[in-house]
């Protein structure tokens, strides 16, 4: 069994406003991220993402990072955060972000009209953040190449499919009965 597959199947469940919401490593940091589970995750990405002609990866902070900073080391592609943190700068794009259980305000530096991008992410669940992020990337006049999540959280509402955008996922789960379930091992697409 694959090391996202078994590390998702052995994810505590927490309760956060009746949102079910797993601990993994890869969306919090806890427990433990261990080496070969990034590396797997970081190869897959590079097996189903759309790399060609790509100018540059761009990522939420925080829990994407670890995530793009691995696959812009692998590829040679540089990397964008998108910060909560505003710095004023004059290319600055604010978006506003809500998800499952919070909102935020976001930021967008350094991120060109015209230039391509692959977006990556660690979890899609409502779609909240993903669908700010792609809506604010084609305003900037962006062109996304491609997007992927590591893992989708099915069941609930997704922003990002009511929106039109199309995200690529390395794997689909659920939360039944305070367990992740396996929905789709392969992902969307």
């Amino acid at each position: 069994m694959d090391q996202l597959k078994q590390s998702l199947l052995e994810a505590p469940i927490i309760e956060k406003n009746g949102y079910h919401y797993f601990v993994h490593p890869i969306s919090d940091g806890v427990p433990k991220l261990d080496p070969t589970l990034l590396r797997e995750i970081v190869i897959r990405i590079i097996r189903k993402a759309q790399l060609d002609d790509v100018d540059r990866i761009v990522t939420p902070a925080a829990m994407g990072i670890h995530i793009s900073t691995a696959v812009s080391l692998m590829t040679d592609i540089p990397l964008t955060v998108i910060r909560k943190r505003q710095y004023g700068l004059d290319d600055e794009v604010e978006i506003s972000q809500k998800t499952g259980y919070s909102e935020n305000e976001m930021y967008i530096n350094d991120v060109r009209e015209g230039e391509r991008v692959l977006v990556l992410d660690d979890v899609l669940s409502t779609g909240g953040t993903l669908a700010a992020v792609l809506a604010a990337l084609d305003e900037i006049g962006a062109e996304v190449i491609d997007t992927v999540a590591v893992i989708k959280k099915v069941g609930g509402e997704n922003k990002v499919d009511d929106a039109g955008y199309d995200v690529k996922t390395l794997i689909n789960v659920d939360v039944v009965d305070g367990e992740v379930v396996i929905v789709d091992e392969e992902g969307d697409r």
